[in-house]
């Protein structure tokens, strides 16, 4: 038997972890019709909407990505709607309810109020112990066996059992919607590794050994368990069918759902997590189509909370202000440009395909970027230069595109640019055409393209076509190859390397870039399964030297959780799980 047990009683070993988002039938074009009708001005009216709404292991976890986050006070449960009413603000959009669906953070921010997880992590912990699960532990080499506490229910009173388990994973791996999260379940070869002996074991069989990942995965976006009852097993359940089914067994059920406007949320009796009884029964989730406009209201007392995404200069200013708190957490976040191995230019699918061309472009793209002139004019160091593809702070992060590309101390270069094209027989300039997102990764995003664009077009060997689309047509259109660069970001799915790693660069990652290296993978797969933190560690270097050479993405900043809360409001949590929960939450 493996030493990774994990117990109810809280014997859990820190087990890390891999991968951060996205269905969509109608709902693309229906969501920028309700965002472009969306009140621009929500802090004035939103208690007017609020009102009207209510009526109707053996491996050690790592670094700072595993410190206890910063607490405003005890993060504890309490004891169900003691205090006032609490009102989240947000920028991040909803994309879908359903966990095969949605791989973003604003729909994982809903999803770990109302589902549970086998595993999950306490207020201030990014480490994983039980939750739906009375015990979770390797029992043999490449088998995870997982109890379920006895008695489990939905919401709607529907027995939850070892069935909705096996339920729940077999169709994300059915589905395999293109912004789901299901390539998380890479351990997995389908359906018959998932075994159910009795309503209340599971027992998962992992294609990689004893993969020190997984129990991390369990309580990742991939991890929520559904109602077999409610969800079809082959198709994504709508949000409407979703909350009418009331198909939770999370913190809170969804009283109310008006898509990307207002969400409230209400405590759910049948609850049996890790996590308690919620501290505040009256919560709702309001939605801002510009962060000026939230930062407005929690300025002014109309919303309690603002997590995600207020700008840097926002943030600086809030700073200084005595009626708000700032709640700072442990790093982890990162932004980088995706490139798309089939569409960018000399890519596969192009007239003009050529490997050695297209590496060349991503190489010289890598050499012309300042990093550090982005981190200090745009985000005023909030951020700071990222160099390689785990961020600094986690265990087994190191640098190579520091020493790699540009003046070989992070530093741009556009000598060394150019004589990398020309050695490639690439003719310049290059047309670069760049998409970035508006909205969803913050307003700054136009100033840290535009800045971008500058930079490349400045050495005289690209000219950039940049364009800006809103995230739910964004995710929809960088899934189906119109993108040949993009904008994207990283909000990790636990505190562990591989969520780095496995999610991006394995065969069929979500990024569905046409990104595959055989030496990658298994330098991935390696340091899985590897139970030595100190022999892991150089594993996973090497697994991002390799990368490096290749550029599948070319990283540029890492950044830090934050989160305002008024001055009266308690037990807002960031920490190492990277999951914000409401249940903490309490006013007065």
């Amino acid at each position: 038997m493996s030493q990774l047990p994990l117990t109810r009683e809280g014997e859990a070993t820190a087990v890390a972890l891999v991968v951060p988002l996205f269905d969509f039938d109608e709902r693309g074009s229906h969501a920028l019709k309700r965002l472009n009708e969306e009140n621009t001005d929500m802090a004035s009216s939103n208690l007017s909407k609020r009102g009207r709404l209510l009526a109707v292991g053996g491996l050690a976890s790592v670094a700072a990505l595993t410190l206890a986050g910063c607490v405003s006070t005890d993060g504890g449960s309490g004891d169900g709607g003691g205090g006032g009413a609490i009102i989240v603000g947000t920028t991040d959009k909803v994309t879908s309810l359903d966990p095969a669906g949605a791989y973003d953070n604003g729909s994982f921010a809903v999803m770990n109020q109302v589902y549970a997880f086998l595993l999950n992590s306490p207020a201030g912990s990014g480490d994983v112990e039980p939750d739906l699960a009375e015990s979770a532990e390797f029992t043999a080499d490449g088998e995870y066996t997982v109890k379920l506490k006895e008695g489990l229910k939905f919401a709607n009173g529907n027995d939850l059992t070892s069935s909705d388990v096996k339920f729940t994973f077999e169709r994300q791996m059915t589905i395999q919607d293109p912004n789901g999260p299901w390539s998380l379940l890479s351990s997995l070869d389908g359906p018959e590794s998932i075994e159910t002996p009795d309503d209340l074991t599971v027992v998962f069989h992992l294609n990689n050994g004893s993969d020190q990942t997984f129990p991390q995965v369990l309580s990742s976006p991939v991890g929520p368990i559904v109602d077999e009852d409610t969800f079809p097993a082959d198709s994504l359940a709508s949000d409407d069918d979703i909350v009418a089914a009331n198909a939770f067994e999370g913190q809170y059920v969804i009283t109310d759902y008006d898509f990307n406007n207002l969400i409230s949320y209400a405590p759910n009796e049948e609850y049996q997590g890790m996590l308690g009884e919620p501290a505040t029964a009256d919560v709702t989730q309001q939605f801002f189509a510009e962060a000026s406009n939230m930062k407005l209201a929690i300025q002014q007392g109309d919303i309690d909370v603002a997590y995600r995404s207020l700008s840097a200069t926002d943030i600086d200013d809030l700073r200084g202000d005595e009626n708000v708190n700032i709640v700072d957490g442990p790093g982890g976040e990162t932004r980088y440009i995706v490139f798309n191995f089939n569409t960018m230019p000399f890519g596969a699918s192009t007239p003009e395909a050529d490997p050695a061309k297209a590496l060349a472009v991503r190489q010289a793209m890598a050499d012309s970027i300042d990093r550090a002139a982005i981190a200090d004019q745009v985000y005023k160091d909030t951020y700071t230069p990222l160099y390689s593809f785990v961020p600094q702070g986690v265990a087994g992060a190191n640098e190579p595109l520091k020493t790699l590309y540009g003046d070989g101390n992070g530093g741009p270069d556009a000598d060394k640019a150019a004589q990398r094209l020309a050695d490639a027989g690439v003719e310049t300039p290059v047309t670069l055409n760049l998409q970035y997102n508006p909205d969803h990764y913050g307003e700054s995003s136009a100033d840290e393209y535009a800045m971008i664009k500058s930079q490349l077009e400045e050495t005289g060997l690209f000219t950039v076509n940049l364009q800006g689309t809103e995230w739910v047509q964004y995710q929809e259109d960088r899934a189906a190859d119109k993108y040949p660069l993009y904008q994207l970001g990283w909000f990790p799915d636990f505190s562990d390397a591989d969520t780095y790693l496995s999610p991006f660069f394995l065969p069929e990652n979500f990024l569905v870039n046409h990104f595959s290296d055989d030496a990658v993978t298994e330098a991935i797969l390696a340091q899985r399964v590897e139970t030595d933190p100190d022999a892991r560690a150089p594993l996973i270097e090497n697994a991002q030297d390799l990368v490096a050479q290749h550029l599948s993405t070319l990283p540029l900043l890492q950044g830090s959780q934050i989160a305002i809360t008024g001055t009266d409001v308690d037990g807002a949590v960031l920490d190492g799980s990277f999951k914000f929960r409401y249940g903490t939450l309490t006013k007065g």
